[in-house]
């Protein structure tokens, strides 16, 4: 799931783009930062898709060995466990899932030889092999075993499989970590054999308190960026502003922003979070230049009464 963090960075994303664009367009700029959220959903609905295509080739390939020009006995009465695994056939006809695949148009199938390419490497693996020659019945617990082998090594590793989803998800460098934790929780939390009774993993713990935040974050965050300048800018005065990377300052309006309009956000908490987040985003001695003006900002608006927090300990 997304949380805080990444929703920052996803804000964080939006606001370089909008300051690096000529046409400042916020409204259009928001559709776009909503839209990127929305992605990571995407992504995790067509790699849950993809393990399930995956087991459906099994009656593909059964198919193709029968039609052979000679098939053997084995050919002509393939081994079709994994059609029948528990965890992917509960997933498949879950209300969410089916929903989620139709809103975002996902056929894998419409590239055949791609979902073909895993299956039959899945087909060379020992792990796939003892999987057949299990044989006691089956539970859902039990089913879940092969379904993250596919996931964690026939996928994730899988170079045309990454280089797909690259191609899809421009965000797929950053997005991905957040995906393979959304889809080990759902293989995890699926408990129940009865679809109706199992839940996906949802884009965030509270998606109507976070979407608000987010939304808030990078409106604020724009609505004010000539104000915010200008408290950067009185704290930078020996420095060349051609000398101060863009995304030094973006990142301390975007502080600044939290902490003049999230009462609910500890002062403390804010800044850590755009520290640790200029040590992955700018330079290396970002962190400390960051650190200091951000220090004197922040003395000052304590001193002017601008930072209001709700609730004890939360400004210090």
């Amino acid at each position: 799931m997304l949380n805080r963090r990444h929703l920052r960075i996803k804000a964080l994303q939006n606001i370089f783009a909008w300051h690096t664009t000529e046409k400042k367009d916020s409204i259009g700029s928001q559709k776009l930062l909503m839209k990127s959220i929305d992605e990571v959903y995407q992504m995790y609905i067509s790699m849950l898709a993809l393990i399930v295509d995956i087991t459906d080739y099994t009656a593909h390939d059964a198919i193709e060995r029968a039609n052979k020009h000679l098939p053997t006995a084995e050919d002509l009465n393939p081994n079709q466990k994994l059609l029948h695994n528990k965890f992917a056939n509960v997933l498949k006809h879950n209300p969410e899932y089916v929903a989620a695949v139709n809103k975002y148009q996902i056929n894998w199938f419409s590239d055949p030889e791609l979902v073909k390419s895993v299956f039959n490497k899945l087909k060379e693996s020992k792990e796939y092999q003892d999987y057949l020659a299990e044989d006691f019945e089956e539970t859902l617990e039990s089913s879940k075993e092969i379904i993250k082998f596919i996931f964690r090594k026939m996928l994730l590793k899988n170079v045309n499989i990454v280089q797909t989803f690259e191609d899809k998800f421009i965000n797929w460098p950053v997005d991905r970590e957040v995906m393979q934790g959304m889809v080990a929780k759902t293989i995890k939390n699926f408990e129940s054999e009865d679809p109706l009774k199992n839940k996906l993993t949802p884009i965030s713990a509270d998606w109507t308190e976070d979407s608000a935040f987010v939304k808030d974050l990078f409106a604020y965050t724009l609505k004010n960026d000539e104000k915010y300048q200008e408290l950067i800018a009185e704290r930078t005065k020996n420095w060349e502003s051609e000398r101060i990377a863009l995304m030094d300052t973006i990142l301390m309006k975007m502080a600044i922003c939290e902490l003049m309009n999230f009462p609910s956000i500890p002062v403390k908490v804010t800044i850590n979070e755009y520290l640790d987040l200029s040590k992955d985003y700018s330079t290396p001695k970002s962190n400390t230049f960051i650190n200091g003006i951000l220090d004197k900002i922040l003395n000052d608006l304590k001193k002017n009464n601008s930072i209001k927090k709700i609730g004890r300990g939360l400004v210090e």
